[in-house]
């Protein structure tokens, strides 16, 4: 190990490589149950239990293939966000089958795979205007913290009034009080610096369910099992050849880069692991990592695979190589084992995790340059356009519409790159091919 990942020059240990990488897998261990208990929701054969068992093992595979190809202190899971629109936008919203869009996942696996081998996602990336990336963050955010306040019952559909599209829930409702116990907890933890908040604030939370009568145990429960059979190779391609499935698969590839681009820089300057130009050791293969997880995920039965932000807790403790992606790794394999205390894990101790992790990422709304209409104008409509068509999509569509078109009303063409009109004439399309 010493020398395949040459710890001596990074200034780190196997204990402390070790140490960071169970740090990094407890700071995102919450994903194998949110993701169980969203993508579950689906039903029609695409049970808890079968999906706990694809994320656990997509995000092993993928992070020890960042291990071993990147080297780099960097594990990846079924993202958030991107499970959300999964889920609430192409399968509840645009009546998609789970199996067609595992499809699409999977095909956006293979084009970034080649958009890497080749060191073509470049141009995919300079594609998107820096504000409006931003903005799709947020905006991103803002959409799961409003499916975890729905979850939770905290807000609710409103009746008989379009004054209350929305409005508050009944919070001394069991499930809602729970959550925002939850909530409050998770809060508590993360103020306090406490590695691993929102994974302990779920099973505190779970733990309280049960003397609360949310959450019971059956006569004869084990915290541990065999895994469950995963969902392997469930696609249909009957139909992808459609501007409503461009769109899905778009959204999945565009979100999916920005998440691992994001992450890897602010990990990797974290780690002080970047050249003096700021360039990324390894890119290549950290992009590879991030396209090989997202297809074997899509295999198993599970949404999109991305490197996770969380990693840099595990680069807090210590961790500089890939032996602390390679220990996070085992730690994804190990939990398999322990699969029917995840599945047991009630949505009102999810819902919490949820909301967190939105406000975790409003942060890059205060780099979003409002000033500038033409820059302010797309970045709002695709923060808004996110929860309230509940579609990530919707979002990313009205944000490179409204921005195209301001540009070009205010003469700025030389701002609108050759990707983005391509971009903008395929949504224009969408309205009217279906």
């Amino acid at each position: 190990m010493e020398k395949f990942f040459d710890l001596q020059r990074h200034g780190t240990t196997v204990q402390r490589e070790i140490v960071a990488g169970l740090t990094t897998f407890l700071t995102m261990a919450y994903i194998l149950a949110v993701n169980p208990n969203m993508l579950g929701k689906i039903g029609h054969g695409m049970t808890p239990a079968a999906v706990f068992t694809a994320t656990a093992i997509a995000s092993a595979i993928a992070t020890l293939f960042m291990a071993f190809l990147a080297k780099l202190p960097i594990a990846l899971a079924p993202g958030m966000g991107l499970n959300t629109f999964f889920t609430y936008t192409v399968v509840f919203g645009m009546g998609y089958s789970w199996q067609l869009a595992l499809t699409a996942v999977f095909l956006e696996g293979i084009l970034f795979l080649f958009l890497s081998a080749f060191n073509m996602r470049e141009s995919l990336v300079n594609a998107i205007p820096p504000n409006l990336k931003k903005a799709v963050a947020v905006g991103i955010g803002l959409f799961i913290a409003f499916v975890g306040l729905a979850n939770a019952g905290i807000i609710i559909r409103g009746v008989g009034s379009v004054d209350n599209i929305i409005k508050l829930g009944n919070l001394t409702n069991t499930n809602t009080f729970l959550a925002l116990i939850g909530l409050i907890l998770i809060i508590i933890l993360h103020s306090l610096n406490v590695p691993g908040a929102i994974f302990i604030g779920i099973i505190g939370t779970t733990i309280i369910s049960i003397p609360m009568g949310i959450t019971s145990i059956s006569e004869g429960w084990k915290p541990y099992s065999l895994p469950h059979a995963p969902l392997l190779f469930k696609f249909d391609f009957s139909n992808i050849v459609s501007f409503k499935f461009f769109t899905v698969f778009f959204t999945f590839l565009f979100v999916d880069i920005f998440d691992t681009v994001g992450t890897l820089v602010g990990v990797t300057t974290q780690a002080g692991l970047t050249d003096k130009d700021g360039n990324i050791p390894r890119a290549k293969q950290a992009f590879l990592s991030d396209a090989f997880g997202t297809v074997a995920g899509a295999a198993l039965g599970t949404s999109t695979v991305t490197s996770y932000v969380e990693s840099a807790a595990g680069v807090g403790a210590g961790g500089r190589t890939g032996l602390t992606a390679l220990s996070a790794g085992f730690f994804f394999l190990l939990a398999l084992l322990f699969g029917p205390i995840f599945v047991l894990i009630p949505e009102a101790a999810t819902a919490p995790a949820l909301i967190f992790v939105g406000f975790l990422m409003m942060a890059p709304v205060a780099q979003i340059n409002f000033k500038d209409p033409t820059e302010g104008i797309p970045a709002f409509l695709a923060i808004i356009m996110m929860p309230f068509t509940y579609s990530i999509a919707e979002g990313i569509v009205y944000g490179v519409l409204s921005y195209v078109l301001l540009k070009a009303a205010t003469r700025r063409f030389n701002e609108i790159n050759v990707v983005t009109w391509l971009l903008f004439f395929v949504f224009i399309l969408r309205f009217f091919l279906k």
